[in-house]
């Protein structure tokens, strides 16, 4: 197989997997950031957004040094599996949560944030518990929040690089991912390759983009009581 084509299905899967367990664990950490007033959020709250601004070498380093077999996380993983976790699929999946984080993260926390609680107030009152309060008033409402939060996080890790090459190097069929793919075929001068892979990356990320700024029109269209937030 296209050792190019071996690569566009590792990003997507790495992709997938990555915003799979974002949904799983960065829900209740947008909804507690969005709910909590004490000190501890001031703490979580920059530790979540650090990547935005942190260079993903940065990032890559730390976690490569966690991974290590020297270190305490990386002697349980290679116990546990057998192999060690840095330069592993496994390993660009938890870097990639933590690198995608605060861009899942953030935008669900804005739409928690807006929420009325007098809509929350009034299920509870009517009886509905916090599981059926959550999954059929706070998702529906909050609608917007999670595609725009789904789909930024999984685009940031289709394009990511830098912590990509540091954490997981560039393993045929294992961890070599269309950004590092790109960076090979230019390294070797192979240009129409690149330009294969970099227009591709193009185009999907604008056809990302333009589909959510239009449902984002659509929504400001939308009258104020039928609006998800």
């Amino acid at each position: 197989m296209d050792p190019d084509i071996v690569s566009l299905w590792i990003t997507l899967r790495l992709a997938f997997v990555t915003t799979l367990v974002l949904i799983i664990v960065g829900t209740p950490l947008a909804w507690w950031l969005s709910q909590s007033k004490g000190f501890t959020r001031n703490i979580v709250e920059p530790l979540v957004a650090l990547p935005i601004v942190l260079p993903p070498t940065v990032v890559g380093f730390y976690l490569l040094i966690v991974f290590s077999p020297t270190s305490l996380p990386g002697q349980v993983w290679q116990s546990v599996t057998g192999s060690t976790l840095a330069f592993s699929f496994p390993g660009l999946v938890v870097g990639s949560i933590i690198y995608s984080l605060p861009f899942y993260v953030q935008p669900l926390q804005v739409a928690f944030s807006n929420l009325r609680r007098e809509l929350i107030e009034a299920a509870a009152t009517l009886g509905a518990g916090p599981m059926d309060r959550f999954f059929n008033l706070i998702v529906p409402l909050c609608r917007r929040g999670f595609i725009i939060a789904i789909c930024l996080s999984f685009a940031h890790t289709v394009g990511e690089f830098g912590i990509v090459l540091m954490i997981g190097g560039n393993l045929p069929d294992e961890t070599r991912v269309l950004s590092i793919a790109l960076f090979d075929h230019v390294e070797a001068l192979d240009y129409d390759r690149a330009h294969v892979i970099a227009s591709g990356l193009l185009i999907f990320s604008f056809v990302l983009l333009f589909t959510l700024y239009s449902l984002d029109r659509q929504w400001q269209k939308t009258p104020v009581g039928e609006r998800s937030s």
